[in-house]
């Protein structure tokens, strides 16, 4: 069982909500590449997978995409929740580089497509729904590639996103506690007790007996 402040100890966020990482995020983005390139799925491709599947022939246009850095603002904001048994909330942003290499014939013209699509508020909205919207696209650049005596076509560009982290932690709510109330002196010179736990209820009378 997961700690809580009532328990102390480290606190591990609650599953839900969690922002979306590792294969869940790549999917993400596969979805967005694959929708505004009109590319076949499978031409659409993560970094960096256990099995690479074949690289496709020098005169065939795929990309390949990864996520190379996640850079989080200064500092969260913590707000606490106080329904139910209570939680706190963590709330920041963060923004994800996304390294994008588009190979084939028409390599420059997919950067491009992507360097400029999703500054379309409609290209965002699938993004939009996973918290995740568009920044800015870096320059272009071609990075010919020769492959068993054969150059293959290259180009290289970067997508900034940006996205909101939510997470939840099990910080309840005080349900009592004895505050002393301490003078210049250091002396505790008044008590006061919080109690917010719910009134026991009343014991019923017994019914008198016939």
């Amino acid at each position: 069982m997961a700690n809580t402040s009532a328990t102390g100890g480290y606190l591990s966020p609650a599953a839900s909500p969690a922002p979306s990482e590792d294969a869940a995020l790549e999917d993400i983005f596969q979805s967005a590449i694959v929708g505004v390139t009109s590319m076949d799925g499978k031409l659409v491709r993560p970094r960096w997978q256990p099995k690479p599947p074949k690289q496709p022939s020098a005169d065939t246009d795929w990309i390949a995409f990864g996520v190379i850095r996640q850079t989080p603002d200064a500092s969260p904001y913590i707000e606490h929740n106080g329904g139910g048994v209570g939680k706190d909330t963590m709330k920041r942003h963060e923004d994800i580089e996304l390294a994008i290499t588009c190979y084939g014939p028409n390599g420059s013209k997919y950067a491009a497509i992507l360097r400029d699509s999703f500054w379309l508020p409609q290209n965002n909205e699938g993004l939009n729904a996973h918290g995740i919207s568009f920044v800015d696209g870096h320059e272009m650049r071609p990075f010919p590639e020769l492959v068993n005596q054969q150059w293959v076509r290259r180009h290289d560009i970067t997508l900034r996103f940006r996205r909101e982290v939510v997470r939840d932690y099990a910080i309840l709510n005080i349900e009592a506690a004895d505050v002393g109330l301490i003078d210049d002196a250091g002396r505790v010179n008044d008590t006061i007790v919080i109690d917010n736990r719910p009134p026991t209820p009343p014991t019923p009378e017994p019914e008198p007996e016939n």
